[in-house]
């Protein structure tokens, strides 16, 4: 058995890691308290579910088993059975135990009687208005379960998954031998190999032939005899349906409280009485499949397909996620469809129009849940989570809001100044409503604060106070406005806010006013957000004390809550970024700042401090504090000598250079250090009207040093703190990682330029050549966004297409002489259509639309503009790939285009077609919820497999995930993390059916929740590749690796060095499949980027040489093999030693390869001499071994295995001693780089 020893995933820092606040500034009683609110084994084991066995009776079928856990709903059971095979087609149920209905909102482990092997009994219930529709709804899901059409579209939770399409192999091939499946599978298509310059989208949705369409039924639609007058209502009639069938057989069917039957009404006479056969169906399904012969067999086999799907595949996703591509399809008949978007107001609201749902009060309801055991801990944060169905409500509105389907409730203001009520939720736009915004930057800063508001939303709900209440927020791009979506505080709409507000100002500070109560509160957040309380003067010149940013306002609901808004300035400002031009002393300024050539004016005064930064920063001074006292202890005896000053930069205390003096300096403003003052911080830099105390005057000053001391910090710390890209530990490969890698370290996005310049001064700047290029691409696409925003607020609906497709051909084609097309189908005026309709004259139709003057330089001067103006950086040409900035301007804009291939070097034909611009998307930003508990047990996780203890890290993240499973569901990025890491470990212990299973359901869900292309997905196929190998699923295992290598190629091309990683894998795999000539492609690419990115004198470098002398030598091609390794050696020689194990068995090879080249020369030498000799053995050719394989395709995605007997615990100080020999390696490689 094998231990998996070193692993980033464990090694990297916790998601949910704990601040320095809370470690270190807790009392001896404040920590007590927090160590016995840590989930212990016990309590784990209490919430960890039980799974049983129960056996369910449907009427009038065979009763069958289920497996069940302890912790599931009633309701959730409920949802099960309307997905099983046997009772798909019934909705309209209860269930019943021993005679019993069970409480739906019940878990079952509190049912009295239940128990393994207990029968539960489902009821047929009668049916109402509602009950039908969600009924006629459930059924048009199980017609289209197979059809892609809802994933594309981005409704219903639907998303995509392809990994049922790559595993699929080993069941088609199962029946032929070995040699036969793999010479089928082996040769990739050509766009994947080494050098292909082509990037084709087609292939990254393939055509799976499971999602062919079964059609059941022809037309299934409502009506028009609908709805049903009152004698028939008397009768208990809810509404009609119109079925044509297979055999063009049209069928009127009446839903009543008893089910389903025949009518006799035809489309022109209404017979509501039962025709022939008068059967009465519980179901609608049951009722076809008697009408019907077609539609009974063609249902049958598309529910065998439907449970031979993973669940994974078929749930919905709690938040939608939404395709930048889609295949053209052909528009069908939908009755569901139809009648939820015209009957249903529009199709604003669920199943029956006029049910809202009061939000503020779920979730306000849910935070006032009991917390004092850990059950009812679980128990809140399910609830919390299940009032995400806000996100989905909200996105929903917002799209109305903007389509113009939702009644203002200011008609007569101007657009831009209007606001809505739907659904109980309010709606406002990111404009500047009556210059509130302009002294902060106008609608640039009405813009930035939906987010700053979010983020502050964000910390208040993760820090979740007792009594201090935060609203329901989401903020929805969609067409280029921002539409800001909140839930509604009780009472706040009878009342002026200025009359509601008892905490807080309104008017910038010409009014301040504070609560006890909500100071109360407040203060309680100090801590965990390093917020000082401070003293500002109110419009009575009285001292009034705040504990959070004065923009920040407390009301009271009408429901007695105490509720704050506008959290905009939760966080401290960044001095580096200035709306106002001020005169800035040159001693005021940091020199770090000076050097990067800040402050800088930034269009809006709402930037701040990521809290990230904040964390890192007092944690550095924490450590220099301690680092000083230390020292200065040591030097007590002797006065007179000054400290030795251990670092030069802005986070050192000013004044003192003497050892005492720097303790005394730090000891008296270490505690302050902890906390800032956010109001007099962001007042000073932006504000005329706040007012301090006298008193407060040189606190605010030393407040404003120590922000300027954070800025330095951020510039001189954390952005050289990006170079672990150079040891590979964090590989971006799009923007979206590249921003993920620059927030973990607390930088803005707004620093990239700053980023830019410090790589430009790196100097090994070529290994960082990858970064350099996503980083660009993420300056040039944020810019473009900026300008399309704006862009698109001139665009009139009808000319959307035509609009977006101009402007992504001035971005990304290399056609100059185009003209968009703004009336696609043909249409004109009637006054339009009297001129002259020539093409020149629709030319001159077109000048009267400002987005079609728009011309590809002007659009590429603009970015420019745009980088230099906001992310201070001067955009030169850089070899970006086209495809990968049309992903990322896609991904981050909503728009949804076509899946074809597409030109964009033609100089004759623009690269987008009108009809290429499929559809636009609303991008969502909202408050996020998960579960703490679980988070506590992943970290304790990360220190049992740090200390070795396997098997307790496995149970801590399998009882992680049970608890985010029953928090969040199992599509969620938590749940995905946690199935990642039981792969992993699972891996780990040589247990490769469970590593296979955890990590095949990783995949699903990664590609489910965050995207078929996205790299985490790319990760994850990589690692389940390495699994399938491990397992014996060869053939697989090269599929999975063709499919990452083709989308790491979509995403971010050939230069980057996951395609290193890939290489090697693939050339191992196809050796050991005995691929040679396929092997070597892929390996010889893999050196040339190695040598690119890790140094051509590096291990890693040493180790590609070496892979690439196995495939020459079974080849028969010692000579090559020879030069090889002799390169390999060399390096190890030089790097480790002669001594090292490596250089030893690089030796001890190179004798074996030239013993094994002598031999063949001689038997060489001997035909063509034709002498008879015996004595010559035959030359021996090496096939390779597949456990060989394995060990290299370890070491070559960072494993390390160590043997150990079994034992539960692996001693640390045995691990080190093992791991002695790779920090050899590692340190020879870092002198060799510098």
């Amino acid at each position: 058995m094998t231990l998996f020893l070193v692993d980033r995933l464990f090694l990297a820092p916790s998601r949910v890691a704990e601040s320095p606040s809370q470690t270190e500034e807790k009392s001896p009683e404040e920590a007590d308290a927090a160590i016995r609110k840590q989930p212990s084994i016990c309590d784990i084991v209490d919430l960890q579910e039980t799974n049983f066995t129960v056996r369910i009776q449907p009427p009038g079928a065979e009763s069958f088993e289920l497996q069940v856990s302890s912790h599931m709903l009633v309701a959730e059971l409920h949802q099960v059975l309307m997905e099983h095979e046997v009772t798909c087609h019934r909705t309209c149920f209860s269930l019943q135990l021993g005679g019993t209905s069970l409480n739906s909102l019940t878990e079952l482990h509190s049912v009295p009687g239940i128990q393994d092997g207990a029968v539960i009994k489902l009821v047929e219930d009668s049916y109402t208005v509602r009950d039908a529709r969600l009924h006629l709804r459930h059924v048009r899901d199980l017609l289209r379960s197979l059809d892609p059409t809802d994933a594309y579209n981005g409704v219903n939770g639907s998303s995509l998954s392809y990994l049922s399409f790559y595993t699929r192999t080993d069941m088609v091939m199962g029946k032929r031998r070995a040699s036969e499946k793999e010479s089928v599978y082996c040769s990739p298509p050509e766009y994947i190999l080494p050098g292909c310059k082509d990037r084709p989208l087609s292939p990254l949705q393939p055509i799976r032939d499971d999602w062919k369409p079964l059609q059941c039924l022809r037309v299934l639609t409502m009506s028009s005899w609908n709805p049903p007058p009152g004698n028939r209502k008397m009768h208990g009639d809810l509404m009609y349906l119109n079925v044509l069938t297979m055999e063009d057989r049209e069928l009127n069917i009446t839903s009543c409280t008893r089910g389903f039957y025949l009518n006799q009404s035809t489309a022109f006479n209404f017979n509501p009485k039962p025709a022939d056969p008068k059967l009465l169906c519980h179901s609608l399904v049951e009722l076809l499949n008697q009408a019907s012969p077609s539609f009974r067999k063609n249902f049958s086999a598309l529910q065998r397909k439907r449970v031979q799907q993973h669940p994974f595949e078929r749930m919905a996703a709690p938040f939608q996620v939404f395709t930048w591509t889609a295949r053209h399809g052909d528009h069908t008949l939908d009755c569901v469809r139809a009648e939820e978007t015209h009957t249903s107001r529009m199709g604003q609201d669920e199943h029956t129009a006029g049910q809202t749902r009061d939000w503020n009060e779920e979730l306000q309801g849910c935070r006032e849940l009991p917390r004092t055991s850990h059950q009812e801990h679980l128990h809140r944060e399910r609830s919390l989570f299940k009032v995400s169905d806000f996100v989905a409500a909200a996105t929903q509105g917002a799209v109305a809001v903007i389509d113009g389907n939702i009644m203002p409730l200011n008609p007569g203001e101007a657009p831009h100044m209007q606001m809505f009520i739907w659904n109980n939720i309010f709606f406002s736009l990111g404009f500047d409503i009556s210059d509130h915004y302009s002294p902060l930057g106008g609608n640039t800063a009405a813009h930035a604060a939906a987010i700053c508001d979010l983020r502050g939303a964000q910390a208040y709900t993760s820090v979740d106070i007792e009594g201090l209440h935060t609203l329901g927020t989401a903020v929805v791009d969609y067409r280029g406005i921002r539409v800001i979506a909140q839930t509604i505080v009780p009472g706040i709409l009878e009342k002026n806010q200025e009359q509601g507000v008892v905490y807080g100002s309104n008017d910038y500070g010409k009014t301040v006013f504070t609560h006890s109560r909500f100071l109360e509160l407040l203060v309680k957040t100090s801590k965990p957000l390093r917020l000082q309380p401070h003293l500002v003067l109110d419009h009575n010149n009285s001292p009034v004390e705040l504990c959070s940013g004065m923009e920040t306002k407390g009301i009271f609901g009408n429901d007695g809550r105490s509720y704050i808004l506008d959290l905009l300035r939760t966080f401290p400002p960044d001095l580096n970024f200035q709306f106002h031009e001020k005169e800035v002393t040159g001693e005021e300024v940091p020199k770090q700042c000076q050097h990067f050539g800040y402050p800088q004016q930034h269009p809006h005064s709402l930037a701040s401090l990521r809290p990230e930064l904040l964390e890192a920063f007092v944690q550095h001074r924490y450590e220099l504090y301690v680092k000083m006292v230390s020292t200065g202890l040591s030097q007590l005896g002797e006065r007179d000598k000054p400290t030795e000053q251990s670092e030069d930069w802005a986070c050192e205390p000013r004044n003192g250079d003497a050892a005492t003096a720097g303790i005394e300096t730090l000891a008296s403003t270490f505690v302050s250090i902890l906390m800032f003052a956010p109001q007099v911080l962001n007042t000073l830099c932006t504000h005329a009207y706040v007012r301090f105390p006298p008193e407060c005057v040189e606190e605010v000053q030393r407040q404003r040093r120590l922000l300027w001391d954070a800025a330095a910090f951020l510039l001189s710390n954390q952005i050289p703190a990006l170079r672990d890209c150079l040891d590979q530990t964090a590989v971006p490969m799009d923007g979206a990682t590249l921003t993920s890698a620059l927030h973990q370290r607390g930088v803005n996005v707004r620093y990239l330029g700053s980023f830019l310049r410090a790589l430009e001064g790196e100097k090994e700047r070529e290994r960082l050549s990858h970064i350099q290029r996503i980083s660009v691409s993420e300056v040039i696409v944020r810019s473009a966004k900026h300008i399309f925003k704006a862009y698109l607020q001139d665009v009139e609906p009808t000319a959307f297409s035509a609009a977006v497709c101009h402007f992504l051909n001035c971005l990304l084609s290399s056609c100059s002489s185009y003209f968009p097309d703004s009336c696609s189908d043909g249409l004109l005026s009637r006054r339009r259509s009297r001129r002259r309709r020539s093409h020149g004259s629709r030319v001159v139709l077109l000048t009267d639309n400002v987005w079609a003057k728009l011309t590809s330089s002007e659009l590429w001067g603009r970015i420019k503009s745009e980088a230099r103006n906001y992310y201070h950086e001067v955009i030169a040409k850089y070899n970006l790939q086209r495809i990968s900035l049309l992903r990322e301007m896609a991904i981050k804009t909503g728009i949804q285009v076509q899946l074809r291939e597409y030109v964009f070097e033609s100089r004759h034909r623009p690269a987008f077609g009108e009809e290429d611009v499929v559809n636009m998307f609303p991008v969502v930003k909202h408050l996020k919820f998960t579960s703490t508990d679980a988070t506590k047990l992943v970290q304790q996780a990360q220190v049992a497999v740090q200390q070795g203890l396997l098997r307790d890290g496995y149970e801590f993240i399998n009882q992680a995930l049970t608890l985010f499973s029953s928090t969040c569901g199992v599509l969620h990025e938590d749940a995905c993390m946690c199935l990642r890491l039981l792969g992993r470990l699972s891996y780990i212990l040589g247990e490769y059916p469970d590593a296979l299973s955890n990590q095949e359901k990783a995949v699903m869900s990664s590609e489910r929740v965050q995207g078929i292309d996205h790299p985490q997905t790319i990760q994850d196929y990589t690692y389940l590749a390495l699994y399938c190998f491990a397992g014996g699923r060869h053939s697989t295992s090269l599929q999975l690796l063709y499919r990452a290598r083709y989308l790491t190629l979509l995403v971010t091309g050939e230069d980057h060095p996951q395609v290193a990683l890939l290489d090697s894998m693939l050339g191992l795999v196809l050796h050991g499949l005995m691929e040679y000539e396929l092997s070597l492609k892929f390996l010889q690419n893999a050196i040339d980027v190695t040598s690119k990115y890790h140094g051509a004198t590096s291990l890693k470098h040493a180790h590609s040489h070496h892979l690439l002398a196995t495939v020459y030598e079974s080849k028969g091609e010692f000579r090559s093999a020879l030069q090889h390794e002799k390169e390999a050696y060399s390096i190890y020689k030089r790097q480790v030693g002669v001594n090292h194990t490596s250089t030893r068995e690089s030796s001890d090879y190179l004798k074996s390869l030239t013993q094994q080249a002598v031999i063949l020369q001689k038997a060489i030498n001997h035909i063509y001499s034709n002498t008879p000799s015996a004595s010559i053995p035959p030359p021996k050719f090496s096939t390779p071994s597949l456990s060989t394989i394995l060990q290299q395709l370890n070491l070559t995605c960072g494993i390390i295995l160590i043997p150990f007997s079994g034992k539960k615990k692996i001693q640390v100080e045995e691990l080190e001693n093992q791991l002695l020999r790779q920090k050899d390696c590692k340190a020879a490689d870092n002198r060799q780089q510098t």
